[in-house]
């Protein structure tokens, strides 16, 4: 359904129209994510991305049902493998290299490798450790299956990439953690935000606001407040979505940790910029999101290569919509060299949609040349 609303740019498009039930079948209890044999679960997840088998996702995918409250699961019958502290240093190690290829080259590199990794060398850990080991082990394993989620979602993979949102819900209720359950559910709202789904996305930025209960780092509470303020943004309450970018300025400046050293809220100065820039562009004041897009994206590391062509790319389409066609051409130029390598379907969809957008420009001689760029990318 997703795919047929972006090719028609129809966001309203209903399974109806297609000759499809008007209402999906609600999932039993054998194909509920929320529920079963977690570790089963998982296996299964990653089996079926190694091996490329898509999910549909429509607007009901993101059910609240498994957000209240944490869900145990069902406990597993443990097998011969046992997991140490230093397995958990592996997967973590893992996870951080797994995540700057991400961060590099986009969610399409390595990709499937992260499923890999989750079968057959995670997994069967999760099925047999138990004791002191067993919480820093699921906790482990949620930012790996975090990661796996992120870089899905980034692929254009998204009904993958939100089972395995789902998976490092449930992981982190296994290890007690109910920031890394926030942060699963944060990175949820993202997700239904940028498929339009926006009623999702503001309960599932509560329900991670939820999580923390008012507790936790200083910027980790700044990056879902963020998130609240976007998806305020998305049903267009301008009112609360400003008063929550005031907040999350407020918190971010009473951070007193390292961004490094909390790996599930890295947010920044110039984190803060991209969401007050994603804010804006909901609420259709193009031109101050364009500059509040250009502070985040002149201030990333080389690392972020991923993050600053998308950041970039969006910065170039404020412009386009605010009338500075000349800047637009220019920014999208000036991505190049971030641009090419970069495996993301979140990134193309931009340059797409860039394209569409400047068509009635393209006869000027630095659109032209931008556009002949994006062209060379998209191929």
């Amino acid at each position: 359904m997703e795919a047929f609303r972006r090719r028609l740019r129809r966001p309203d498009l209903g399974p109806e129209a297609l000759g499809w039930p008007a209402t999906p079948t609600v999932p039993g209890p054998a194909d509920d994510p929320w529920r079963g044999d977690l570790v089963a679960r998982l296996t299964t997840l990653g089996e079926d991305d190694m091996l490329n088998r898509r999910t549909v996702l429509t607007a009901g995918a993101f059910s609240l049902a498994g957000l209240t409250a944490p869900r145990p699961s069902t406990p597993s019958q443990p097998r011969a493998r046992r997991a140490g502290a230093g397995d958990v240093d592996r997967i973590r190690a893992t996870t951080r290299q797994f995540g700057d290829l991400d961060d590099l080259y986009g969610g399409g590199h390595g990709r499937r490798a992260v499923a890999a990794y989750l079968v057959h060398d995670v997994a069967p850990l999760l099925q047999g450790t138990a004791g002191k080991a067993r919480p820093e082990l699921f906790r482990a394993a949620a930012e790996l299956t975090y990661l796996a989620a992120y870089m899905a979602m980034d692929a254009g993979v998204n009904g993958i990439a939100l089972r395995y949102y789902i998976q490092a819900v449930r992981l982190a209720d296994e290890a007690g953690d109910r920031t890394l359950r926030a942060t699963a559910l944060r990175s949820m709202a993202v997700q239904a935000r940028e498929l339009g789904h926006n009623q999702e996305a503001l309960a599932l930025a509560d329900a991670a606001a939820s999580a923390l209960g008012g507790r936790g780092p200083q910027r980790t509470m700044a990056w879902v407040t963020g998130m609240q303020a976007e998806a305020h943004a998305g049903i267009a309450d301008r009112w609360d979505a400003l008063a929550l970018l005031r907040r999350t300025e407020a918190q971010l400046e009473r951070a007193d940790s390292l961004p490094e050293s909390e790996w599930t809220g890295n947010y920044r100065r110039e984190s803060l910029e991209h969401q007050t820039g994603l804010s804006l562009t909901a609420l259709g004041d193009h031109a101050g999101a364009a500059t509040h897009y250009a502070a985040s994206m002149d201030t990333r590391r080389p690392v972020e290569r991923r993050t600053r062509a998308m950041i970039g790319l969006r910065c170039a389409r404020a412009h386009l919509s605010s009338g500075d066609i000349e800047r637009a051409a220019a920014t999208v130029v000036d991505l190049r060299q971030d641009l090419e390598g970069i495996a993301s379907a979140r990134v193309h969809g931009e340059l797409q949609r860039i394209r569409q957008e400047w068509q009635p420009y393209r006869t000027g001689r630095h659109v032209a040349e931008a556009d002949s760029l994006a062209a060379g990318l998209l191929r």
